[in-house]
């Protein structure tokens, strides 16, 4: 045995001695590379481990007798559905009062006793005074006090005001009447807020023009928060006010584009069909025709078919009517119409577009309509189904008798369009011709809800100023009053504002978990709420005329399916379908759907499975779904103290300023009635806490409840509340882990800290002196945040970076959070690393102020087998203080071994990086942040093809792209080629019109100087576009180098507010090719080699070396720097997606479900004498003489 082992010895010794030469021939130590990264990993869990107190964290929930319990997503949802549908219910309510009020008042009139509307509150004369302090002639003193919950603007509650455009007058004698009419409104404007204190603004807005606002407010508000405020907008062409009064349409324009109009009035045409377009909502259907000797659609995208009109497809119809160039010659009307017709009655036949009114409009100056009447014999008459609407612009007498005569025979209206001033007010008569039906039968008051907009301020104590996601509840209000002539006058519709932040609070976050969320889709299938929802534009337009820019996206564009796996069977495409077939018909159900999920603005990315619960909200257009995670998702932890019977104080568990709540989340709250005010969340809910522990506490955990119509509501009172239990005394528990934590290492004062003195026992003790943390954390399930300085970081008052607890107090939402729970069901023991992120473009010198590195760490707890995630512990290191301590272990070789080539020598370059290819270490500090494959792409792509690192593309269809095509943007000002000739011949043109003024009225050009400026057409001229000569990174610079931009030969004039505005974005698709770890592909017992060859002309081979760093999302990456590779670059940052076609992308989801009510047809409508004509008009009546004779002809 002896004689054995000494024989063993020498050939032991031998194979270390190879080995080791081995090692020292090689290009890389791979060996040591292992080692290396076993250290640092372990080095690095072991310190996080001890200094967050995990384990200890655990254990302490597990003291109290938790319990971790697997959720119903079906009961859930339908829950939180039941919840919103009480939630609409009041709005829908108090909106129907309205109406019943509204038309009492009209039948019976009010004002002064000569008919005028005596004293209002005009919004524009409110507090308005003279030069000498005095108030001004016209206008009333009112008290108005600012109010978080009406867009923190100041308002009386007591009091609505009346708000209208300037060129609404009030010597009209139908606005004065309807002033002093609606005065009446006030009091139930007052007793539906009183019912309701969620309600928001409550409004009568009349079809003359005027609106009737509650609270009453003044205009500009006097906040000063809208010091930019414009005029108030005509609010007769939105969607809540048109939608409303009528039923849904399909809409052919026929567009003159014959030698008959003149440049002008082919602006005014084009202004004419622009404003048309603006009537239209996404249950309508759309297209345009231009018609001169040939018919044609006007974009060659919506050939033979009638298009959704939705924003996007408006917009482009929009630019196509601006930019498209005349084709002249011959007007041939009549073919114009029959193609129209044709189209509409295969729509009709074949169940396709809105299946309700169907309507014509022409817009021109009229010629060619020599056969029409013989177009209408064969497809309208006697029946009508399509009403006509005739818009004269130019042309002669005879042919406007022409156009006149075709709408007043085919129930529609006509005008004739002299200014561009006229345009808006007579394209409305569209509108209160369509509503005649609705108005005649007096009994069906549609109610709508508009698709989703930005309106106000946010009246969260967290509000940023930046607007909330509103939409609109509106009905009509019809007039019953008896004339001497039959009509159908639409006296307006009414309604309110519905934030959707107060509905986001029915659906609280803590009971979907971490990375669970929900959303709402309407009848087409757009989103109301969902986290990925973008809308393109700001609420500036809003604040400044109380206009609403409407969003319509698809779930489709919010919801990424993974990438189709050749082998799998199942079509994710098709679930996506399904499941928004099924919450469009307001079903309820279930599925699983594969998604990739995108972080920190498109730069990371992570795919999972996730489970589908969907209900439908009774009584509206909208489903609800909760999404939860396949796995941790499906459980929660259930761990409360019980407060309100307790013999301790709980407020002792929230002392110090170390600490903060969810500011979005509802812990308790005062209605909006209420006097009492708060500074921060953290006020507020000490404020109940301490409410809590006093004799009579209630704790109003049940919303009330919204009744029938007609029953009788209960006035809240003034100081009601609400607060959700679970949520507060789970608050209560995590507080008391924590503080439990603090109070177990001996620590006294609020300041102290368990972390701080286990730092400082283990510096004492000399073990992780390496490492430097700034900050410790902690922040829990409920949505409490708690920290610890461990180094004097105290900022400057003139630091402009937020503290950690300002930027992070949705810590709940942030992505770390997210990231280290998901994190946690690939590698349980381990911390999430990651630190800014950088493009390279910023030229900062990180020496002076390097980042910080953020590690974090799910913390779960375990019973009866389901575990749950119950907080996050993070760590804030130094990044000198990682660096050095990183340098250390991969300078050395591991005892007993020798190696020639280490990280602290030129042959290698040495890199940590994450999991989605970002640098987190790196010799060169300038590097840390930024993308790997900007750094070293040849690497990243070798890494990519060898399977280490999985490339994702990730498509995003609510992209923002610079609009180079607008004349106020900067982009716009790129030099091409043909600029310098475009400059010269905008300059010959400027001269040219100076001494030639008639000829310049003929210039062809979207507005003059007199015209009015319409914010949502384009300008005609398109020689200045930059059509995409230069590639376009989003949030970056591209790749082609820009030239410096010369200055135009004359200077531009100053551009409106809304112009500059409007520039600087318009919608695209971009997309983003990310990177993903598959952890699985390195084995933890041998790290992957590498080698790049044939990557230099000297033939030199690149070796490279690639290891897991155990317990956490990190690599290390050993590259051999002898053999100068290519320079290839790759870019995380989104580009916009080249087109796949000349037409925008397809719609990948078509179905929808019509609105329940359509009322397009009254038997008695052919008695209205009123189509817009005077003397010598056929009117309807004379038709309904005719129309024996019209049967006749027809049956021969």
């Amino acid at each position: 045995m002896v004689l054995a082992t000494m024989s063993r010895r020498p050939l032991l010794l031998l194979t270390l001695l190879a080995a080791a030469l081995a090692n020292q021939l090689e290009d890389i130590p791979h060996n040591e590379v292992k080692n290396w990264a076993l250290k640092f990993g372990v080095d690095l869990w072991e310190f996080g481990r001890h200094f967050t107190k995990m384990n200890q964290i655990q254990n302490k929930y597990h003291e109290y007798n938790v319990e971790v319990v697997r959720k119903d997503g079906l009961l859930l949802v339908r829950d939180l559905a039941n919840e919103v549908k009480n939630h609409m219910d009041f709005k829908i309510n108090a909106v129907m009062r309205i109406m019943d009020s509204a038309e009492a008042a009209a039948l019976s009139g009010g004002g002064g006793s000569d008919g005028t509307p005596g004293t209002y509150y005009d919004a524009r004369w409110l507090n308005v005074h003279a030069d000498d302090g005095t108030l001004a002639a016209r206008a009333r003193r009112l008290l108005l006090a600012p109010s978080r919950h009406f867009d923190h603007i100041a308002v009386n509650t007591s009091y609505s005001a009346v708000l209208m455009p300037p060129y609404i007058s009030t010597e009209d004698g139908e606005v004065q009447s309807q002033i002093a009419w609606s005065e009446h409104l006030d009091p139930l404007f007052v007793n539906n807020y009183e019912i309701d204190p969620t309600l928001s603004w409550q409004y009568y807005a009349s079809s003359t023009g005027f609106m009737r606002r509650y609270p009453a407010m003044s205009w500009p508000p006097e906040d000063g928060y809208s010091h930019h405020a414009r005029d108030f907008y005509d609010f007769r062409s939105s969607n809540w006010f048109v939608e409303a009064a009528t039923s849904p349409k399909d809409l052919v324009i026929l567009l003159d584009d014959s030698d008959d109009l003149g440049s002008s009035y082919r602006r005014l045409a084009r202004a004419t069909v622009s404003a048309l377009l603006d009537t239209l909502g996404p249950n309508d259907f759309v297209n345009i025709y231009r018609y001169s000797d040939t018919v044609s659609e006007l974009h060659q995208c919506y050939t033979k078919m009638l298009a959704q009109a939705i924003p996007e497809t408006l917009r482009e119809l929009k630019s196509a009517v601006w930019n498209t160039a005349p084709t002249g010659g011959a007007a041939n009307l009549t073919a114009a119409l029959t193609t129209a017709f044709e189209i509409l009655h295969r729509y009709n036949r074949t169940g396709q577009g809105c299946q309700c009114n169907q309507a014509i409009a022409v817009v021109g100056a009229g010629g060619g309509a020599g056969g029409v009447k013989g177009v209408f014999r064969t497809w309208n008459w006697p029946h009508m189904p399509v009403r006509i609407f005739t818009y004269r612009v130019g042309g002669d007498a005879t042919s406007g008798s022409t156009m006149k005569d075709m709408a007043c025979t085919n129930k529609g209206f006509h005008v004739t369009i002299n200014d561009h001033g006229e345009v808006r007010s007579k394209v409305l008569h569209f509108v209160e011709v369509l509503a005649r039906p609705l108005v005649m039968y007096q009994t069906v008051h549609p109610v709508h809800w508009s698709p989703v907009y930005v309106g106000g301020r946010s009246s969260s104590l967290d509000d940023d100023g930046m607007g909330q996601l509103m939409t609109s509840v509106t009905v009509p209000i019809f007039d019953r009053r008896n004339h001497t002539q039959r009509e159908a006058n639409l006296l307006g519709i009414v309604g309110t504002d519905v934030p959707v932040d107060q509905i986001k609070k029915l659906v609280p976050p803590y009971k979907l978990g971490v990375n669970g969320y929900s959303f709402m889709v309407d009848n087409n299938g757009h989103v109301l709420y969902h986290p990925d929802l973008r809308p393109l534009h700001t609420n500036e337009e809003y604040t400044e005329t109380l206009r609403p820019l409407y969003s319509s996206v698809d779930l489709t564009d919010v919801e990424l399916l993974v990438d189709s796996d050749e082998n799998s069977r199942v079509n994710l495409t098709s679930l996506l379908l399904d499941l928004r077939h099924d919450m469009i018909e307001q079903r309820e159900g279930e599925t699983e759907i594969g998604v990739k999920v995108q972080y920190d603005g498109m730069r990371r990315v992570a795919t999972r499975r996730q489970r589908y619960f969907y209900s439908p909200v009774e009584g509206t257009p909208y489903s609800l779904a909760a999404v939860l995670p396949d796995g941790y998702g499906m459980y929660e932890l259930q761990a409360e103290q019980e407060i309100k019977h307790s013999p301790i104080n709980i407020t002792e568990y929230f002392k110090g300023e170390n600490w903060k709540v969810h500011p979005e989340w509802v812990y308790c709250e005062y209605a909006s009635t209420s006097d009492q005010t708060f500074n921060s969340p953290e006020e507020q809910l000490l404020h109940f806490l301490t409410r809590t522990g006093r004799p009579g506490w209630k704790w109003m955990s049940l919303r009330p409840r919204a009744l029938t119509l007609h029953n009788a509501h209960k006035k809240q009172e003034r100081d009601s509340y609400y607060c959700d239990k679970t949520l507060v005394q789970s608050l209560v528990r995590d507080a008391m882990v924590i503080k439990e934590l603090d109070t177990h290492t001996g620590h006294a004062s609020h300041h102290s800290h368990p972390i701080a003195t286990l730092m400082a026992l283990l510096t004492r003790q000399g073990r992780f002196h390496k490492f430097v943390v700034t900050m410790s954390f902690i922040a829990t399930r409920s949505g409490l945040l708690k920290w610890t300085e461990n180094i004097n970081t105290t900022r400057s008052t003139e630091s402009i970076d937020p503290h950690f607890s300002e930027k992070y107090a949705r810590a709940f939402d942030s992505e770390w959070y997210r990231r280290a729970v998901e994190h946690h069901s690939i590698e349980p023991e381990s911390f999430v690393f990651s630190v800014p992120f950088r493009d390279g473009s910023e030229g900062e010198d990180l020496s002076a102020k390097p980042p910080l590195v953020l590690a974090t760490h799910a913390v779960f707890v375990e019973s009866r087998g389901h575990r749950a995630p119950a907080a996050v512990v993070g760590l804030h290191f130094q990044l000198d203080s990682l660096a050095k301590h990183f340098l250390n272990v991969t300078s050395t070789c591991t005892a007993g071994s020798v190696c020639k080539k280490t990280c602290a020598g030129d042959e290698l370059d040495c890199y940590i990086l994450d999991d989605n290819g970002f640098i987190i270490l790196s010799e060169d500090v300038s590097q840390t942040g930024r993308f790997f494959g900007q750094v070293d792409g040849t690497i990243m792509d070798s890494l990519v093809q060898d399977k280490i690192y999985k490339k994702v593309t990730v498509h995003d269809h609510q992209g923002r792209c610079p609009d180079s095509r607008n004349q106020y943007n900067a982009d716009a000002n790129k030099i091409t080629p043909m600029k310098p000739l475009s400059w010269l011949g905008g300059y010959l043109t400027r001269l040219l019109a100076m001494w030639y003024p008639l000829w310049q009225s003929s210039y062809a050009h979207p507005y003059t100087e007199d015209e009015p400026e319409y914010e949502d057409y384009e300008g005609e001229e398109d020689g200045e576009r930059d059509r995409g000569m230069y590639e376009i990174i989003i949030d970056g610079v591209g790749d082609v180098s820009h030239e410096p931009s010369a200055p135009p030969p004359h200077a531009p004039r100053e551009p409106p507010r809304e112009a500059v505005r409007s520039a600087a974005v318009r919608p695209c698709d971009t997309s983003a090719e990310l990177f993903t770890l598959q952890s699985t592909r390195l084995n933890a017992a041998q790290p992957l080699k590498g080698k790049l060859t044939n990557c230099h002309n000297s033939g030199c081979e690149r070796p490279f070396s690639v290891q897991k760093i155990p317990h956490s999302n990190l690599i290390l990456l050993v590259v051999d720097t002898l053999c100068p590779c290519g320079a290839k670059r790759l870019d995380v940052r989104a580009r916009e997606a080249p087109p796949r076609a000349a037409c925008r992308r397809p719609p990948r989801a078509t179905h929808r479900r019509r609105p329940r009510t359509c009322v397009s047809y009254h038997p008695e409508e052919i008695e209205i004498q009123s189509c817009g004509g005077a003397g010598g008009l056929r009117s309807l009546p004379a038709l309904a003489a005719l129309a024996p004779a019209l049967l006749a002809r027809l049956a021969t």
